[in-house]
């Protein structure tokens, strides 16, 4: 191994090589690829994207890309596709075959099928007269100068292309069917998560109507207060601050000892002090408790333990105000 070589130079110019690929790429985009844009738009059942080798790795990429902004699309491999996968096809699917020779053997065998079987066919291909391209609805030109390996054999700069064409697919299909932000976010529901679950346990916590009893309150009462609120849990104030909690399993469990007695204050079945929040704490803090406690709400207390709001485990998740049924 040559230790002298620059090897930052050689990387700039596999970098070059692949920008001049992409130049080519995007100065011929014409008519072919707004065909492709309103084909994929109009498709009214799935678009099924298909490659092998490397281009079948770029090919569920742009899948994922595809379903993840609003089109729903799944990777389809050509040689299961052979032996049962065509099933998956429905009459209208659209179908994005990737092959930059245009000639691979295993991706060819499946179009006419595809064909029968009622799909439009858009090729990617570096060969607009290849036998892909020949059998297909329309065909983007994904064609690239060279590749970047020193030997113009490994898929490095085609790939890049058929890469950043599947993009530019993706976003100019965001713009045609007006795919908000708020759609991107149902589709990711895990970015919706951790941004919920970074907030102060504040913006999500129930502050009226609470459920909420003085220690002398007959159980009876409490239980009528604790049903009313539906949040299956009950604040025990005692002074103005909270003294305890009780919940629906404090009660369940009572219940199963004969121990319910329901003219008992409820000071004497209420856990005394229980777990609790501070205003400051997070979302991902309060589930975090949840958890290890096995409990599905929480009291949030200021610095002086008045009673300030509740949280649910459905409030953390993003699933609206949950509520016990009456």
């Amino acid at each position: 191994m040559d230790g002298a070589r620059d090897w930052g130079a050689l990387g700039r110019e596999v970098i070059a090589i692949e920008i001049e690929g992409l130049a080519g790429v995007a100065a011929r985009l014409d008519g072919a690829f707004s065909a492709a844009v309103e084909t994929l738009a109009a498709c009214q059942g799935r678009v099924a994207v298909t490659g092998l080798g490397k281009s079948g790795l770029v090919g569920r990429k742009i899948a994922a890309t595809f379903s993840s902004t609003g089109t729903p699309a799944y990777f389809l491999h050509p040689v299961e596709g052979a032996h049962g996968d065509l099933g998956l096809i429905r009459p209208g699917d659209v179908v994005l075959a990737i092959s930059n020779s245009g000639e691979t053997d295993e991706l060819n065998a499946i179009i006419p099928p595809l064909r029968t079987l009622g799909a439009v066919i858009i090729a990617v291909t570096g060969r607009p007269d290849s036998s892909l391209a020949c059998m297909a609805d329309v065909v983007l030109d994904s064609g690239v100068p060279r590749e970047a390996c020193p030997h113009n054999l490994a898929p490095t700069a085609s790939t890049t292309a058929q890469l950043a064409l599947g993009d530019a697919l993706a976003v100019c299909l965001i713009e045609r069917k007006e795919f908000r932000e708020e759609d991107f976010q149902r589709c990711h529901p895990g970015g919706v998560l951790g941004r919920r679950l970074a907030q102060k346990v504040t913006a999500v916590m129930h502050s009226e109507g609470l459920p909420v009893a003085i220690e002398t309150t007959p159980l009876s009462e409490a239980l009528r207060i604790m049903s009313k609120g539906r949040l299956g849990f009950l604040a025990v104030l005692g002074d103005g601050l909270l003294a305890g909690v009780l919940s629906d399993g404090d009660v369940r469990r009572l219940a199963v000892a004969g121990q319910l007695d329901m003219a008992a204050p409820v000071a004497q079945v209420m856990t005394r002090g229980g777990l609790r929040l501070t205003p400051e704490q997070t979302a991902a803090e309060a589930m975090d408790i949840m958890e290890a406690r096995q409990v599905t709400v929480l009291p949030i207390v200021d610095a002086s333990g008045r009673l300030v709001g509740m949280v649910h485990l459905h409030d953390l998740l993003g699933k609206g105000r949950f509520k016990f049924a009456p």
